[in-house]
């Protein structure tokens, strides 16, 4: 911006100059013209009075030739001018000057011929006598009969140019002196032009370096002003602009940040433009590994590569599912579409992750659990109804085999009832619709209740029951599914356990790392123990380590599984530890107070 500013200074110093210049010229001009015609003036009065004084004698050849001579000279001394007698035929008879005999005719001289026409005649010539610029001024004289020519009166003119000289030299300073001025006021000019365009270049640049609320501080009412105007509302404009794109990609990111699924972005060339922390933890990778570079980096994934490298080149939609080992085996199903621009250029292919896992291995277990509850259901239908038809057809005629077989259908029907009730449960159970209704449970008169239920069956086997629970101990829990742990636990203690056997509960309080109240409840018995290779399968719906054992018993084999569940909607852990022939040791651990 300084060199316009220099350059805007120089344009107006420059015109002030020339017109200074040209004023300058035109006033020399003037000055001098009115010089010259105020001499003119003064030399035609000079020769009017001369005319009217003078003694004027017959023109009688040398004599007056002499007469007019010496009379010029005395004139020309009174005068200060140079005076010339000219006769009507152009012949000088005398001259202040030069000798008349030896000038030329002056008849075809400019002011002759003026002087002759206009009654006056000037002229203004260089002299070749003088060697000067001279200005001649003759007017016709007739005095009677003695002189019938013209008086001329010629006057050097470097005074004239003199005078001229002066005055340029006066207006050559007060010419210098005004351009001083002009080059100042042309300075705060240029500058109060310019300095409202370097403040809005300045703005102009912040916004070009993404500084969107700089703002142009100016109040004009000039096109300046509007030029100001127009650039905040631009900043504004964009400020806003930028606001809401950030907006949108925050957004954005943030759905993509927040997403259980994963994207995976390819681009045409086969390079991640994009990818998102879930499909990061998909595919075990660590934040920005991977954005940027090709997709043949996952080359620990080959059937996941192949599949990408199938959707950039066919540029069509992809629903498959992908087994990956990361070691452990996870599923993958992958939802691509190809993505086209303008023209229908291809862009690249955006992929869809989604663990589905979890999902089939709910389904391969929904489908164990169906067999496996058509398997349970037919055993005890399938006595039922063979037991009936014996009976009903008559096959029995002794009542004590009779009663017995009544004995068994009644038997099996209740193991269904039982084998009913606990899946409609743990069905209950599993989709959390049975609410947790927690409350204050005092654990020694509590667990002597349940106590109480279980010795029933203890005493028909022998089996000693024991308990060890402190008074004072309380805990949050909803009553009826703590009791329904408890009396699950105990009963398989003591179906498992063999006569004259013992089974042991104990509760105790402790603290975890963090400080936090947990109520820890111990089943110990001396059973039958459970093989170390089932430990981590007995809380699987259906599962039975002694299959023929546990029917022999009763059990449903949902017992442990809707356990588990209740002691995890109490927030609280179960674990086992056994020994094969020595027992068996559930612990529970649950918070104290539930939060």
């Amino acid at each position: 911006m300084r060199p316009f500013r220099i350059r805007l200074t120089l344009i107006l110093m420059i015109m002030i100059g020339i017109s200074m210049v040209g004023a300058g010229i035109t006033m020399a001009q003037v000055f001098k013209k009115s010089h010259i015609s105020a001499l003119e003036e003064n030399m035609i009065r000079e020769i009017k009075l001369l005319s009217r004084t003078f003694d004027f004698r017959p023109d009688d050849g040398e004599s007056a030739i002499s007469y007019y001579t010496q009379q010029s000279r005395d004139l020309a001394a009174l005068t200060d001018s140079r005076v010339t007698f000219i006769a009507k035929d152009g012949t000088v008879i005398g001259d202040s000057e030069s000798d008349p005999k030896h000038m030329d005719n002056h008849s075809k001289r400019e002011e002759i011929v003026d002087a002759v026409q206009k009654g006056s005649g000037y002229a203004i010539r260089y002299s070749s006598t003088l060697k000067e610029d001279m200005l001649y001024v003759a007017v016709p004289v007739i005095s009677g009969g003695n002189y019938d020519g013209f008086i001329r009166l010629s006057v050097s003119l470097a005074s004239v140019d003199e005078g001229v000289r002066k005055g340029w030299t006066l207006m050559a300073g007060g010419l210098a002196i005004l351009f001083a001025v002009a080059a100042l006021v042309s300075y705060r000019v240029a500058a109060g032009l310019t300095s409202p365009l370097e403040k809005i270049t300045r703005v102009a640049g912040r916004i070009t370096r993404l500084e969107y609320d700089a703002r142009v501080n100016m109040q004009r009412k000039d096109e300046i002003g509007e030029l100001a105007k127009a650039i905040n509302g631009m900043a504004d404009s964009l400020q806003n602009q930028l606001q809401t794109i950030r907006d949108n990609e925050d957004l954005l990111q943030s759905v993509l940040d927040n997403m259980t699924s994963g994207i995976l972005l390819v681009d045409a060339e086969g390079s991640i433009a994009l990818i998102n922390p879930a499909a990061e933890k998909m595919l075990h990778v660590t934040s920005g590994q991977l954005s940027g570079r090709s997709f043949h980096e996952l080359k620990q994934y080959y059937e996941l590569t192949r599949l990408i490298k199938d959707g950039i080149t066919e540029r069509e939609v992809i629903h498959q599912e992908r087994i990956l080992y990361q070691p452990e085996e996870t599923i993958l199903r992958l939802d691509g579409v190809p993505m086209f621009g303008d023209e229908q250029s291809f862009k690249g292919m955006l992929f869809l992750l989604q663990d589905v896992t979890a999902i089939r291995r709910l389904e391969n277990m929904r489908s164990e659990f169906v067999a496996n509850v058509s398997h349970e259901l037919k055993t005890p239908v399938a006595a039922v109804k063979g037991f009936a038809e014996t009976l009903l057809g008559g096959g029995v005629k002794d009542e004590e085999t009779a009663r017995s077989f009544l004995q068994i259908i009644y038997d099996e029907s209740e193991r269904l009832n039982r084998l009913i009730s606990d899946i409609l449960d743990l069905s209950k159970i599993e989709s959390k619709r049975s609410p947790m209704d927690y409350a204050p449970v005092h654990l020694a008169s509590f667990c002597a209740s349940i106590m109480d239920t279980i010795s029933t069956v203890a005493k028909k086997k022998k089996i000693t029951l024991t308990s060890d629970i402190p008074e004072e101990l309380f805990v949050e829990a909803d009553e009826d599914k703590l009791r329904q742990i408890l009396i699950n636990l105990l009963s398989n203690a003591v179906s498992y356990t063999q006569d004259g056997g013992k089974v042991e509960l104990t509760v105790q309080d402790r603290q975890d790392a963090e400080g936090a109240e947990k109520v820890l409840i111990k089943i110990v018995d001396t059973g039958i123990g459970i093989p170390k290779k089932d430990q981590p399968r007995i809380f699987e719906r259906f599962y039975r380590v002694d299959k023929g054992r546990s029917r022999s018993s009763g059990g449903t084999g949902l017992g442990l599984s809707i356990v588990k569940h209740l002691v995890e909607q109490h927030h609280g852990e179960i674990s086992v530890e056994s020994e094969l022939g020595l027992g068996t040791t559930f612990t529970v651990e649950l918070p104290m107070l539930q939060e």
